[in-house]
């Protein structure tokens, strides 16, 4: 399982190779906001430096971070899913650079590649539902009613 790092690496080589035509360089300066929680999610990236930290809004709170993110993993899984809206925020907590997939392009990959595709969806679902269950513990953390003693 990829738990969220090394989404290039549970790829076999050849459909690796395939969506890695698709890449480009890109980097954001420490602070920077990549996205926003309901914007356009149309792209994603896996990082190659740096930190990102995933943040979620809570009303009449400030943003909670879910998650941080570093070398090697998959920054966004939203593009793959209509509405095609993210359902986080993310910042660069350090200086990011990263390669950028755009996801339409991604998407008709594959459905060219039904291989690809299913590899391509596989690793991204294991990212996801790492990181549910991490937004699900973040959650409970803040919000469950604290308790003294044991049960």
């Amino acid at each position: 399982m990829t738990t969220g790092k090394r989404l290039l690496k549970a790829l076999p080589p050849e459909h690796r190779d395939r969506l890695m035509e698709l890449a480009q360089d890109v980097a954001f300066p420490q602070d920077t906001r990549i996205f926003e929680e309901q914007g356009t999610a149309d792209r994603f990236w896996v990082i190659r430096t740096g930190a990102v930290t995933l943040d979620l809004s809570l009303p009449g709170r400030r943003r909670a971070t879910v998650e941080t993110l570093g070398t090697g993993d998959l920054l966004g899984w939203s593009w793959m899913f209509p509405p095609y809206e993210w359902g986080f925020g993310a910042e660069a907590l350090s200086l990011v650079r990263a390669y950028e997939f755009d996801g339409a392009r991604t998407r008709a990959l594959c459905e060219e590649n039904p291989a690809l595709g299913f590899a391509l969806m596989r690793a991204v679902a294991e990212v996801l539902a790492h990181r549910l269950q991490t937004a699900r513990g973040k959650l409970l953390d803040l919000y469950a009613p604290h308790t003294s003693g044991s049960l």
